[in-house]
Formats: C-alpha cells, structure tokens, sequence
C-alpha cells in the first residue's frame, strides 16, 4: 500500500501565521515617523498616533460616518473614534492619513525589518488572488479595505494584501464576539483577563471610559462570568473558544494560498516580524498587540 501524506493542520497553521499576520500590519499603529505624519496634516500632537492610527485604518469606511466605523473596529472606544470625525469630518482627510501611513510604512519597514521588505514584495502577486476569493458577506471592514486601489509599489502592494487578509480575520472574530453576546467592554474585560494583564488594562488602552467598563463588569457578573473583582474559569473558557473559533473560521485564506507557501510564509515572515514586535515594545509598550506574541500557558 501507498503511504498517504498527513494532511496540513490548517488550525495550526493558521494560528501561528495569524501572529505574523497581525505583527507586519500592527507595529505602525504606534510609529513616531507615522505619528510626525499625522501631526503634520493637522492632528493635534499629544493625540496624533492614537487618532492618526485610527484615521488611517478607518479611511475606506470614513465616509459611512462615525457609528459604521464604531461598528467595525470593535475594540476601540466609541468617543475615540468619534473624537477622530471631530478632527478631520471630511473622507477626504482620512484618506490623507491612509497615504501618510503608507508613506511611514514603506520607511519603517526597510529601517526596522529591512528582511521583510523582499518576502513582502514576493507575496503580493500571490496574496492577493486569494484576498479576493475570500468570503465577503459579514466583513464590512475586508470588504471597504478590498475596493481601495491598490499601490504601484510592490512593498506597499504585499502590504496591502496582508492588511485585507488582517482585516477579513478581524470581522470574523468580531462577529463571534457578537454572537456571544458580548459588548465592547465586556470583550474587552474577558480578553483582558485570558492574557493575565493587570485589572482592566487592556479596555483602557482603548480609550472605554470608566462608566462602560463598570457596566461591563456588572454585565459579566449578570451572565455568572465574573465573581467579585475576578472573571471566572467561564469566562476565560469562552474567550479561549472565541479565539479557538476565529482560528477555526479563518484557515480559508492559508487553505487557497497552499501548505508549501503557507509554511513559506511561516519561515519568511517570523523572523523579521520579531523586530517589528521589538518595535512595539519600544514605541507603545510590552502589553500592546498581544496577538503577536505567544502566550504562556495558564497555570
């Protein structure tokens, strides 16, 4: 008998790739060359990374309005998103942060991770054939982010690519967070609690108030996912399933790209995005983009 090959653990795959993923798209959120960018089309200084990267993502939705960019990001604090319409109001102006943004990347990237700029430019022509195959339906943020023209720079093309397949996985585990009946807050609480931070770090880092955090723990002790100060095994069982479904919901992508290539990807991608990760580290802090970094176990 012929020895039938194993076949690729796709949940596995697309887990580990999911942090490279995350890390060549996150690190600029918190960039001080995005940031002087962003101040200089008229974001005011002490607010111009926060907003400038809000801006900037947002840009393909800005002009939907303020409540269908609430909608979308899912994680960020409605009176942030709100405070970045106040600044700019006109799509127009959102879109100029899309274009500093991009300008900041392409000089980032060949400054802090020069390795990744070949690998980058190497997938686009792959990536995004199976960008646009994926399920759009559900994925407003994919879907506005997929209708923007794509750049002549090749860098900046693979980029791009890598940013929809981001943005595609986000809308799917945000629609999880919503069919688990969770809030803003109360995802926020729950996540916060599964990665071991300090009470209520992680809501604050996105600007939640302090009334919708209060209301988010009352929210969770209601549903007996938390106990006094603490979210309980529950709690932390249901985010894990969260992230274990979105991980299970998302293999489409490395499935139509190939096991040889998705496991290029592994190889290429992690070693430069170790730098990028150290780059956060620098600019934002050790507890920023948790969803690059590997999580211990839980004791």
């Amino acid at each position: 008998m012929t020895d039938v090959p194993d076949a690729p653990d796709w949940f596995e795959i697309t887990r580990r790739n999911a942090r490279s993923v995350q890390t060549t798209v996150g690190w600029i959120f918190w960039d001080p060359g995005a940031a002087r960018r962003y101040e200089a089309l008229g974001l005011p200084a002490q607010f111009a990374g926060p907003l400038g990267y809000m801006a900037a993502r947002c840009a393909p939705l800005a002009g939907a309005g303020a409540d269908a960019v609430i909608a979308a990001f899912g994680s960020i604090s409605p009176v942030a998103i709100r405070g970045a319409f106040g600044f700019l109001q006109s799509p127009d102006r959102f879109m100029a942060m899309w274009h500093a943004r991009d300008e900041a990347l392409a000089e980032g990237l060949r400054q802090y991770a020069p390795e990744i700029v070949e690998p980058l430019i190497a997938l686009g022509p792959d990536l995004w054939p199976v960008v646009e195959q994926l399920p759009l339906v559900g994925r407003v943020f994919y879907g506005a982010h997929l209708a923007v023209a794509r750049p002549s720079d090749p860098l900046l093309s693979g980029w791009h690519a890598v940013n929809c397949l981001r943005e595609w996985r986000g809308d799917t585990h945000w629609a999880l967070v919503v069919a688990a009946g969770l809030t803003h807050a109360e995802a926020s609480i729950l996540h916060n609690a599964w990665l071991g931070y300090e009470r209520d770090w992680l809501a604050r880092s996105r600007g939640t108030s302090p009334e919708d955090i209060d209301a988010g723990w009352a929210a969770l002790a209601r549903k007996g996912l938390v106990e006094g100060d603490a979210v309980t095994a529950e709690g932390i069982a249901l985010r894990q399933r969260i992230e274990d479904d979105t991980d299970r919901l998302t293999t489409l992508p490395w499935e139509l790209l190939g096991e040889e290539r998705s496991r290029w990807f592994a190889d290429a991608f992690e070693p430069p995005c170790k730098l990028l990760l150290r780059r956060v580290d620098e600019t934002a802090g050790v507890n920023y983009q948790p969803a690059s970094r590997i999580r211990p176990p839980r004791a």
